[in-house]
């Protein structure tokens, strides 16, 4: 099992960057993909974006693509969310999550292990 714990959220101006950091602690982190999703108030939990196993492939939701970087460094077991040109509508709660599966990445239900989440407030 995989322990994950966010930081880095926290409240920014429309056009500005946050950096979000998720620490995992238990079994290696290379052992799984990693992905973060956000989740908004009344909303479903929605995919934001995944990394393979290597760093080598990342997927991105339409939404983010361009503004977001994912990124991890499996020596420190760590993974980081780089949001660039923020905007008032990526207003949420933070998750990232940890999957054994291979190939689809998107979907909730392929990550078995969460984080507890990081606010990001982008004010206009």
């Amino acid at each position: 099992q995989v322990q994950l714990v966010e930081s880095g959220g926290g409240l920014v101006q429309a056009g500005g960057s946050l950096r979000l950091s998720c620490a995992a602690s238990g079994r290696a982190l290379s052992t799984y993909a990693m992905g973060w999703f956000r989740q908004a108030p009344g909303k479903d939990r929605e995919f934001v974006t995944a990394i393979s196993r290597s760093g080598g492939r990342t997927y991105y939701a339409d939404a983010v693509k361009g503004r977001f970087t994912s990124s991890r460094d499996n020596d420190k077991n760590t993974g980081s969310l780089q949001m660039n040109s923020l905007k008032p509508e990526d207003t949420a709660v933070y998750y990232c999550a940890a999957s054994s599966s291979y190939g689809n990445y998107v979907g909730v239900h392929r990550y078995a292990y969460w984080g507890q989440g990081t606010q990001v407030t982008v004010s206009s």
